[in-house]
């Protein structure tokens, strides 16, 4: 069946752009400054105070992926090596093009998928009065369709929550090449934005995505049979 790998990156609204109320759940439990401006991050991890600023899949197969990044005019581009294509523009169009895309697969794969990229997708999505093409986190205990590979290491949370892999250390474990770097991972995402590198996010996520495909073809044919049917 055709495969593909997805994830995604977002970022808070603009602080001041949020809601009363928002900022204040946000921050409500900021101990101190330096707490306070961590919560102020959290807005990223939610459809209703952030946003998709980049999307990246890839066929697991081929090798061959795209990457749609925010920009305020549409660009195209080929990466060097000739594997990705690379597409600015608007939120709106990257989650139109990223659901005709995904229509056309039959298997999604992601780390953490069922629980954060597909809803926050889907979110957005009905925010700009569209219809995602695929429900990502459907049926949980299910890898027919969505393999989410978070679910597959952790058995569908039976492992205790303290001992969760990240993809980087999931990564570590399996003598894969960590698409995390000290300049570039999760929590530094906000800061690239805001500073312009929104080209390294966009590579961060690339590489997400190459090493998430990477994992499956190791869980593939070890863990993965567990969980079918």
């Amino acid at each position: 069946m055709k495969t593909v790998v997805f994830d995604i990156e977002t970022v808070s609204f603009p602080w001041l752009e949020l809601d009363p109320l928002q900022r204040e759940k946000l921050t409500r439990r900021a101990e101190d400054h330096e707490d306070f401006l961590r919560m102020k991050e959290g807005g990223a991890l939610s459809p209703y105070t952030g946003k998709v600023i980049v999307i990246a899949m890839m066929n697991p197969e081929s090798g061959q992926g795209k990457v749609w990044y925010e920009a305020a005019e549409r660009r195209e581009e080929k990466s060097e090596d000739g594997f990705f294509e690379y597409v600015g523009c608007g939120e709106r169009e990257m989650l139109v093009e990223f659901w005709t895309a995904l229509s056309k697969f039959e298997v999604f794969v992601s780390f953490n998928g069922r629980a954060f990229d597909g809803p926050f997708l889907s979110v957005r999505s009905a925010a700009h009065a569209l219809s995602p093409s695929k429900n990502l986190s459907g049926y949980r205990y299910s890898v027919e369709s969505h393999i989410d590979l978070l679910e597959v290491l952790t058995f569908y949370g039976t492992v205790s929550r303290d001992q969760w892999p990240s993809l980087h250390s999931a990564c570590v474990a399996f003598g894969i090449p960590s698409p995390k770097s000290e300049e570039m991972h999760g929590y530094a995402v906000g800061d690239a934005y805001r500073e312009g590198r929104l080209a390294e996010v966009a590579e961060y996520c690339r590489r997400d995505v190459e090493a998430t495909a990477a994992l499956f073809k190791r869980l593939e044919t070890t863990l993965l049979p567990l969980f079918k049917r």
